[in-house]
């Protein structure tokens, strides 16, 4: 087995080994994974924040070795809490780093970082002014950034900011916590899911106080919530039709 750490602001992993594939999810700086694959261009990964799996680019790989990846795997995480922050390399270049990006690899990839960080904290009160932190950042499927996130992405990445684990897709969001029964038993920070037609939960957001949620959709936005589903207060519709509500943490 082979190892590797995100050297990178950003990097995409890809359904297939190919450029034109569909986006799944990102990898954001710092973060370690195992190399379950590899070709001549590309690198089957599994991440090992979330276990998801996808295709990089050999490119944008750095190999580490098991003893770096078990050390790194075992620390307290520690995460970038400004949008856009910068690194210095040996060089004395500076690389950006977006919010939420790990901290714990600094010293393996001789990086300095001088900027604002939270460190194996687990605040629940605080994920709504986390939230806030993506406001309008524009949707993108597969993404985990402010310049870019998809609906689950949103919800994984403001839980991670305060030292909760969620996994990627909202279908899998969807099988942890403790269902609540109404609307009215939830509590800000809780998670709301909604599903399609064919009763397939696709779409996650934050419910916050006196009936409102933050959710991705075209945008991270605010809207209202009712025991139908998401009403957008824009176009004056429902767009997403309630599933259930849970208490993750």
């Amino acid at each position: 087995m082979q190892y590797g750490i995100c050297n990178l602001s950003m990097v995409p992993l890809r359904n297939e080994p190919t450029d034109i594939s569909e986006l799944v999810s990102q990898v954001l700086y710092g973060d370690i994974f195992k190399i379950l694959e590899q070709r001549k261009s590309w690198s089957k990964i599994r991440l090992a924040f979330d276990k998801y799996e996808g295709w990089i680019d050999n490119k944008q790989l750095l190999e580490i070795t098991e003893e770096q990846y078990q050390e790194l795997h075992q620390q307290t995480p520690r995460l970038a809490t400004d949008l856009v922050e910068f690194i210095e390399d040996t060089n004395q270049q500076l690389h950006p780093i977006l919010l939420g990006s790990s901290l714990n690899g600094l010293s393996i990839l001789n990086h300095k970082h001088d900027g604002t960080f939270i460190e194996g904290k687990k605040v629940k009160e605080n994920l709504i002014k986390t939230a806030f932190l993506y406001l309008n950042s524009p949707y993108l499927w597969g993404g985990k950034s402010p310049f870019g996130i998809d609906c689950s992405g949103f919800t994984q990445m403001v839980y991670k900011l305060n030292g909760y684990k969620l996994l990627r897709d909202a279908s899998q969001q969807a099988t942890q916590g403790e269902a609540l029964s109404f609307i009215e038993e939830s509590e800000p920070g809780d998670l709301a899911f909604f599903d399609n037609n064919e009763g397939v939960i696709t779409h996650v957001g934050i419910i916050m106080s006196d009936n409102y949620i933050i959710h991705a959709h075209g945008k991270v936005r605010i809207d209202r919530l009712d025991h139908s589903g998401i009403y957008n207060v824009d176009k004056k519709i429902h767009t997403h039709k309630l599933r259930v509500i849970k208490k993750v943490i």
